[in-house]
């Protein structure tokens, strides 16, 4: 009996690992590929992580339009917080989108490939830096003016097939966290750790929901990176200087654990609804403790910036503190400034997530979820 058992267990692990490949596979399945003349666009929402310059346009300190900004890609500043491109124009091009344009630049009426409605310093929640930023519900609501746009140039049935093909993009939740640290906000007292990142979680949930309704059935989330060491957290306590900032830790990882449980929840409920979940902080985390195995020099101080870990926002000196210490080579860096990642940096994260492994984009990775129709 012991030798029987011995022989049908590999049959059984075998069995089991086809079973999980097969939901793998039909959670990443479409009714059949998008046509190749039939692109997909790309919506974005978010963070700095995604803003491709929509703060350049609004009344507000949180800018990067200055020098050193965009001075390894693109070779001026654009407004995007790194020394060249960001998440969502490495995605635009492997999808073989032009690069997705900020909603606020002047003159933009063609939407067709989408657009992008990300703002620096926003959050989900709208007192998250708020009258200094576009925050998730404001950014969804000029989504719905798209959609207007849209239905009017092209007709409600063929706006409706574009926006069921379109990919929506969402890197949102950091600030929300950061904020309260940072002015000594009393809010946090009001609420239990599980209880204020439901709270953040809820108006994540609730834009899904009203995009979903307008069209939207494909989404790429990006969840939030390890908060605590980034340069600029650690230097947010005076008491700790240069110590990583672990009081945020548990709202992170909370955080990643609701969203890790609400999209597939989503799923069940909402029909043709489908994920990728792109972890970002495994794949900074790694980067962060061991920079030279990916190709880094420097993990945790910024290439911009002062202070400890060069964790002082001065780079570029616009915003109080005018001197600042610029490293020669970006791309031997993770972080660009204190709170951004470099060009390479945000390449690395954005190949793994257009075709890496489910444990890294899951259910399916962001080639995937382009390619349903």
């Amino acid at each position: 009996m012991g030798i029987m058992a011995t022989k049908r267990f590999p049959l059984f692990l075998f069995t089991i690992s086809a079973i999980l490949l097969n939901i793998i596979f039909t959670a990443c399945q479409g009714h059949s590929p998008v046509p190749e003349k039939h692109v997909s666009p790309l919506f974005v929402f978010g963070d700095s992580i995604f803003d491709p310059g929509n703060n350049n346009y609004i009344n507000t300190i949180v800018k990067a339009n200055y020098y050193p900004y965009g001075e390894t890609f693109f070779k001026y500043p654009t407004g995007r917080f790194s020394d060249g491109r960001i998440i969502p124009d490495f995605i635009a091009e492997y999808a073989k989108l032009p690069l997705i344009p900020p909603y606020l630049q002047p003159g933009n009426h063609e939407f067709s490939y989408g657009v992008n409605f990300a703002s620096a310093g926003s959050g989900a929640l709208v007192e998250s830096n708020q009258g200094m930023t576009i925050d998730l519900g404001t950014q969804f609501r000029y989504f719905k003016n798209v959609t207007r746009e849209l239905k009017q140039k092209l007709g409600d049935e063929k706006a409706k097939v574009l926006l069921s093909r379109a990919v929506y993009m969402i890197s949102i939740g950091s600030n929300d966290y950061v904020f309260p640290f940072t002015i000594n906000s009393t809010v946090l007292q009001s609420y239990s750790p599980p209880e204020f990142v439901r709270l953040v979680a809820g108006n994540i949930t609730s834009v899904i929901q009203e995009i979903y309704k307008i069209g939207g059935r494909k989404f790429g989330f990006v969840n939030l990176w390890p908060l605590a060491c980034v340069p600029y957290l650690r230097v947010i306590d005076v008491e700790k200087y240069g110590a990583c900032f672990d009081q945020i830790t548990p709202y992170i990882q909370l955080h990643n654990k609701e969203i890790s449980k609400l999209l597939p929840k989503l799923q069940n409920e909402l029909k043709g609804f489908k994920y990728s979940l792109l972890d970002f902080y495994s794949l900074i985390k790694a980067r962060m403790d061991d920079p030279s195995k990916y190709g880094f020099k420097e993990g945790t101080a910024a290439c911009c910036g002062s202070g400890p870990y060069r964790g002082i926002l001065s780079c570029g000196g616009k915003r109080g503190v005018t001197e600042y210490y610029l490293c020669d080579n970006p791309s031997e860096y993770v972080f660009f400034d204190s709170g951004h990642l470099t060009d390479r940096a945000y390449e690395q994260f954005s190949e793994q997530a257009w075709s890496g492994k489910p444990s890294f984009a899951g259910p399916c990775n962001l080639k995937a979820l382009f390619a349903f129709n």
